[in-house]
């Protein structure tokens, strides 16, 4: 059974995937989405994580940016089993024992549902302006995941010891309430897939067309074998836009339309390229369609999904 999941809307607002009526929304719409994603059996809500947002790029992304700490943590004291996803966390950003201060203790809140989505970033002035090194943002990324990983991990007194960061000796509490916190790397480029597949306990694809999935998702087989990792690696993919039904307003070409089984059908190649998780995007006019959306696709698409 192919999972599915979906990134929240209101929570950033990039002109590239963000609906008009989200423009004039606010928290009570977020947590109404987050609470039918629980309702309805969705995997993970996520959300994205930008600090600054430069006035060169605001025309495109605007500077709507909830932090995703506080925003997933808000969000897990409104439900109940939905998984808490940053798609992605910027984490070269910022110091890994911060990091870990602000997921371990979402993950101890939430009673175990973090999923810790983590990217290189993109945005120049952002890494400049925190005094963090954007052109070798990957190794940066590299060195910080492996961080993440003894200061998320049981020990009370993490220890690491890196070209950039090192600690011991520095007790964290709350300790995160799962074992060990799922890592995904976000990112297309060779070097994330690669990424990905030495360090990552799952993948999130950025903009990857479907056609190009088969060949990533190969890499990172062979890329995984090859070193010798042995533990599951989850696989995601992003849909096109859905809507199910016939919709009564012009919901764009790219949009893929109709009924539950056609929907179905289309979604199940995913699920035949080796894909676990599928997050999928609503095309809406309102939170109230969007809601409703959501329910037809889990009660009519989702059941199709084997």
């Amino acid at each position: 059974m192919v999972a599915y999941g979906m990134q929240l809307p209101v929570q950033s607002q990039s002109t590239l995937f963000a609906e008009p009526w989200e423009a004039g929304a606010g928290p009570e719409d977020l947590v109404e989405v987050a609470r039918a994603a629980d309702r309805h059996g969705f995997a993970y809500v996520a959300v994205c994580d930008h600090v600054a947002i430069p006035r060169r790029l605001a025309g495109a992304m605007s500077t709507v940016w909830y932090d995703p700490v506080a925003t997933l943590a808000h969000l897990a004291a409104a439900t109940r089993r939905v998984r808490l996803l940053s798609h992605v966390a910027v984490v070269g950003l910022r110091h890994p024992l911060v990091t870990a201060k602000q997921y371990a203790t979402l993950d101890h809140l939430s009673g175990g549902r973090l999923v810790l989505g983590v990217g290189a970033g993109h945005v120049r002035e952002e890494f400049e302006a925190l005094g963090a090194g954007f052109e070798r943002r990957g190794a940066l990324l590299d060195e910080t995941i492996d961080a993440l990983r003894a200061a998320l991990g049981p020990d009370e007194y993490p220890e690491f010891h890196g070209e950039r960061f090192a600690f011991e000796g520095l007790g964290q509490r709350p300790r995160p309430a799962q074992e060990r916190v799922p890592l995904w790397v976000g990112g297309s480029s060779p070097a994330a897939v690669r990424r990905a597949a030495l360090k990552g306990d799952g993948w999130l694809p950025q903009g990857d067309p479907r056609d190009r999935l088969p060949a990533q998702i190969g890499t990172l087989r062979r890329l995984r074998a090859e070193a010798g990792v042995e533990e599951p690696l989850v696989v995601g993919a992003i849909t096109e836009p859905l809507y199910v039904g016939d919709a009564r307003w012009d919901v764009g070409r790219r949009t893929l339309g109709g009924k539950p089984d056609a929907l179905a059908e289309c979604l199940r190649a995913y699920g035949a390229m080796g894909v676990d998780q599928i997050q999928v995007r609503f095309r809406s006019r309102s939170r109230a369609e969007l809601t409703d959306q959501m329910g037809a696709f889990a009660d009519g698409v989702a059941p199709l999904l084997g």
